[in-house]
């Protein structure tokens, strides 16, 4: 930000259609914060079976692990080191942070939560993606 604070992002995406399914933006995303967006999204789109992430605290914590046994979702950990094993998801950050987050000087998070809606919906419903045959992630999911 302009001020020097650093935000973080949680970004949700789906495995099958790459369809972004959310974004949190907040300076700080504990496991609660985490496990109240996942709880939200669960209620918007479905439980999913399965739950991929990174090895970061907010995912390995107690309360996600609980929340995913009530929820029925199998949590899976990637290996620490082995970003091959979420290779889609690296490229999707890389994507995030050169198109939008380097291009950007910002001076709020309102500013940051209103730019990445913008460029969300454009992921989603306007880019096509080679790995979903140059469809949009809209147009795989109702192909299906």
């Amino acid at each position: 930000m302009t001020d020097g604070r650093r935000f973080r992002t949680l970004n949700v995406l789906d495995d099958y259609n790459r369809e972004l399914l959310g974004v949190e933006i907040d300076f700080s995303l504990p496991a609660s914060r985490v496990v109240q967006v996942l709880t939200r999204l669960v209620e918007c789109q479905g439980r999913p079976a399965q739950l991929r992430t990174d090895n970061g605290p907010e995912f390995s914590s107690a309360k996600l692990s609980e929340w995913g046994e009530q929820q029925d979702i199998t949590l899976h950990w990637i290996q620490p080191g082995k970003p091959t094993q979420k290779a889609y998801i690296e490229r999707f950050n890389g994507s995030f942070r050169c198109e939008l987050l380097a291009a950007h000087l910002f001076r709020s998070l309102a500013q940051v939560r209103q730019l990445v809606a913008e460029w969300r919906h454009d992921y989603k419903a306007q880019r096509p993606h080679q790995s979903l045959s140059f469809m949009i992630p809209i147009e795989f999911k109702q192909a299906a």
